[in-house]
């Protein structure tokens, strides 16, 4: 497929269907994008399909079935949009918070493979029905134990305002947990001794 360059080409982007219940379209909004006019659209949509197929697929859905609808809060960043994002995050503007275009590859950036030649995929989403019952601090890591438990991601990292959390799907999958919210800093990783096992304990009654 090449790079939508039209109205017509980019609704009929928009509308490949990831999976279950996602459509491309659902992952291309950015505010960065909308504010300062980019067109925020993947160079190579058939890599952007294929990472966000396995996003969906395997994360996402599993996760909505389990708790409900999810709110997509930021996915799909093109290189133009997440560079400039960066650009602005190293000029220390309020509002961006884009890692490098090279970190970001094979991660929000889901058109360019990463340095290995991974291909991958982030998006920062919302559990509405999780954040209605669990406001508490250090909550979000019911959650977070949950889907270690359950799904093949490759890392989380949770943010403070509704439990937000960019989840990540790759090939090579890292299985790291990190916050930016109490408590902040690595919850597990390969390697540390919490990372293995049930933690059953930690989650439990966390799903109707």
């Amino acid at each position: 497929m090449k790079k939508p360059t039209s109205v017509t080409s980019l609704t009929e982007f928009g509308r490949v269907r990831l999976s279950k219940t996602f459509f491309m379209r659902d992952f291309l909004f950015s505010d960065i994008a909308s504010i300062h006019g980019f067109n925020n659209v993947p160079d190579d949509p058939d890599l952007a399909i294929a990472a966000g197929t396995r996003l969906c697929e395997d994360l996402l859905e599993p996760l909505q079935d389990a708790f409900g609808r999810i709110a997509i809060r930021s996915a799909f960043r093109s290189a133009e949009v997440n560079g400039f994002g960066n650009e602005m995050q190293r000029a220390k503007k309020a509002g961006y918070s884009c890692a490098s275009n090279e970190s970001n590859y094979a991660g929000h950036i889901w058109d360019r493979r990463d340095a290995d030649g991974f291909m991958g995929a982030t998006a920062c989403i919302v559990v509405p029905s999780f954040w209605d019952r669990f406001q508490a601090e250090a909550d979000w890591q019911k959650l977070a134990w949950w889907i270690h438990d359950h799904l093949p991601y490759s890392s989380l990292y949770f943010f403070p305002t509704y439990w937000a959390f960019n989840i990540s799907w790759h090939e090579r999958p890292e299985r790291r947990i990190d916050s930016y919210t109490k408590p902040v800093g690595c919850l597990t990783k390969p390697g540390m001794a919490n990372h293995e096992g049930s933690h059953a304990a930690e989650w439990a009654g966390i799903v109707a």
